[in-house]
């Protein structure tokens, strides 16, 4: 009963150690009041990602990525925790995409994916002209489209058009 005992100790123990360790690892967004610039800060309140460094951050806790926009100003990325672009982030709303059912539009090399939203990992590669958010598990893409703009919306035109389930297998 003993060793039992002991066991459970050393176990709990271990998990709240890694849960504490994750915890404290990630970067809190921070938004100076007065300048209104964006940066990111660690558990100790020290300045990681300065002020202003990215024009906007979206990203409350930064644990494997973030979303902000470019240094350019010209468009939504995801980076990584050494800052490194991971992917551009789909445009919607004027702002970066929104998660449906735990995924979000991603861009590369101009053609869309998804990526989930709560790693940032990309879940569905990059190889749609046109493609919709997930809903009920589906999600509407297309190979070869073209957008049409008519005000602030927009409808496509042409391409191979289907549909895909959450691991990127077409379903119709």
């Amino acid at each position: 009963m003993k060793v039992l005992f002991t066991a459970l100790v050393v176990w709990s123990s271990c998990v709240a150690l890694a849960q504490t360790t994750m915890h404290n690892d990630c970067l809190l967004l921070y938004t100076d009041s007065l300048t209104d610039q964006d940066g990111y800060k660690n558990k100790a309140g020290q300045l990681i990602i300065p002020l202003g460094k990215y024009p906007r951050c979206f990203t409350p806790k930064f644990t494997n990525y973030a979303i902000v926009v470019a240094p350019n100003g010209k468009n939504f990325i995801a980076i990584n925790r050494k800052e490194e672009v991971l992917y551009e982030v789909y445009v919607f709303d004027n702002g970066p995409d929104y998660p449906a059912e735990g995924l979000f539009r991603i861009i590369i090399n101009q053609k869309i994916g998804y990526a989930n939203a709560r790693t940032g990992a990309i879940v569905i590669p990059p190889i749609y002209d046109c493609a919709t958010p997930f809903s009920k598990g589906i999600a509407h893409v297309a190979v070869g489209c073209k957008t049409i703009a008519e005000g602030e919306h927009s409808y496509w035109t042409d391409g191979l058009q289907s549909y895909i389930n959450k691991k990127g297998k077409r379903v119709k």
